[in-house]
């Protein structure tokens, strides 16, 4: 290091510590009447840059400053040179101004989750309504084939729909229960694994089949509101609708069955539709499970037939 003149300051190294960013040295500032103080510098580019140049051109000596604290040779230098302690709090505090409002607030942060809302544990058989209205579902769902042909028809003939879907269905198809989503209808939880002997299982079992189908239901959707539960075959227990209730999924059953999970023809299905409807019945369809072929086209004969008979369309009581 070249010799200081005569009287005037000059700079001693204490220590350098390397960041990322470049190289931060700490030096003792001496004079003739001795030690000063301490002053930060950066070497970047091979060109020392002191704390107080860096501050005229921006923010750069903030990070500089406080590169140095939390480190042995920062902690043993604020004990040494009052001057040190000093630039770290206006250092720290040009950090803070510089800081996004938003950051200092918390705003933009995650939100927390919203618990489940309260519903009933008792099954729902009728629509919300009341009145001349029907409740249509379809499970076992998504399926590629026939889930998009009924969103088409229930488009066509402006009506909502529940969609009882089986949780790895949902997993496999996630646009299908978007789009589920997006034209407005509703989701409802139907298992993992459309186990209709659920009821005869351990409430753990049951536990895992209905919270598992969900979480799968909320990350394909992105988290919309899964509604209800449906077991599989109906094989409800007082277990399974706690458990479906304590998460925000009221318990859903029916009253008209067209028995197109049997697949016994088209005519058929919409006979039996047709006599078995009243004001106010929650109807089961399946669009999943295999061939729906016959379910669809019974849907196509149906749904113009009960709006001629001044039937509307509503979702089931939750």
């Amino acid at each position: 290091m070249r010799s200081p003149a005569p009287n005037a300051a000059y700079l001693s190294p204490r220590g350098c510590n390397h960041r990322p960013s470049g190289v931060v040295c700490l030096y003792d500032k001496h004079g003739e009447n001795g030690q000063l103080g301490a002053e930060v510098h950066s070497k970047r580019g091979g060109r020392p840059v002191t704390a107080a140049t860096a501050a005229a051109v921006g923010t750069v000596a903030v990070g500089l400053l406080t590169a140095f604290v939390g480190t042995d040779a920062g902690a043993s230098a604020a004990g040494r040179h009052p001057g040190w302690e000093q630039s770290v709090r206006a250092a720290r505090a040009d950090r803070d101004a510089a800081a996004p409002a938003e950051k200092r607030s918390g705003a933009g942060r995650a939100k927390p989750k919203a618990p489940p809302r309260k519903v009933s544990r008792t099954i729902s058989h009728h629509t919300a309504d009341g009145g001349r209205a029907v409740s249509l579902t379809l499970d076992d769902g998504p399926h590629p084939e026939w889930t998009p042909k009924t969103l088409d028809l229930l488009r066509q003939y402006h009506v909502k729909a529940t969609f009882c879907l089986i949780g790895p269905n949902a997993e496999r198809h996630p646009g299908l229960v978007k789009r589920i989503v997006a034209e407005g209808h509703r989701l409802c939880d139907h298992s993992v694994d459309h186990d209709t002997g659920m009821d005869h299982k351990s409430a753990d079992y049951q536990k895992r089949q209905i919270l598992d189908a969900k979480r799968m239901i909320d990350k394909a959707s992105g988290g919309a509101p899964v509604y209800y539960y449906r077991a599989p075959g109906g094989a409800f227990t007082p277990t399974s609708r706690r458990v479906a209730a304590e998460h925000g999924m009221r318990p859903l059953g029916w009253i008209v069955d067209p028995g197109d999970w049997q697949l016994p023809g088209t005519d058929a299905i919409v006979r039996h539709a047709k006599e078995q409807v009243e004001d106010g019945a929650v109807i089961l369809f399946h669009d999943g499970g295999g061939d729906r072929s016959e379910t669809y086209q019974a849907l196509r004969r149906l749904l113009p037939w009960l709006k001629s008979q001044g039937y509307g369309f509503s979702f089931p009581k939750a």
